[in-house]
């Protein structure tokens, strides 16, 4: 009997997130996991998120849910009268997938940031690459398209995994 490959995915919540809201609808982080694990046979599921003070129960409810969630300390921004909270998670994804790279067999990568190339170039060649799932098809960068048969369009999921109201 052929032993299951060991599926890992990686990804990053703030361009998944706001992907799935540029196209309109709020994404259940629950359901997908439950989509990555019976659709793809995802062991681990690292989510890569800004720390933000106040934000506990969310965390607490990722991690139930099955999650590892990496925290990325974030920064306090004031452009005029707005102000905005900055923690780019993409070196801590990449870190990770490192770290993990003798544990998993093929990697799935949820972002459509270009500043993954050399992430997905590399797990690619090293055929370890399984999806790149894009939150957006209208936004995701162009440094991406070569890889383009590995694409899953996360917004064509809408019915599988959209926040449903109480």
């Amino acid at each position: 009997m052929a032993q299951e490959e060991t599926i890992y995915a990686f990804i990053d919540s703030q361009n998944l997130n706001l992907g799935i809201r540029d196209a309109g609808w709020h994404l259940d982080f629950t359901r997908l996991l439950v989509y990555l694990r019976d659709k793809y046979k995802v062991k681990k599921a690292f989510l890569f998120i800004g720390y933000v003070a106040g934000n506990e129960a969310l965390y607490t409810t990722l991690q139930k849910a099955g999650y590892i969630v990496i925290f990325k300390p974030t920064l306090e921004y004031k452009k005029g009268k707005e102000r905005f909270t900055k923690g780019n998670v993409d070196a801590e994804l990449v870190l990770h997938s490192m770290i993990e790279y003798p544990n998993y067999d093929k990697a799935i990568i949820v972002s459509g940031d270009g500043d993954f190339h050399c992430l997905i170039e590399y797990l690619d060649n090293q055929k370890k690459l399984k999806y790149l799932l894009i939150p957006n098809p209208f936004k995701y960068s162009a440094l991406l398209r070569k890889f383009r048969p590995c694409f899953i369009y996360v917004n064509k999921l809408q019915k599988k995994l959209e926040k449903r109201l109480k």
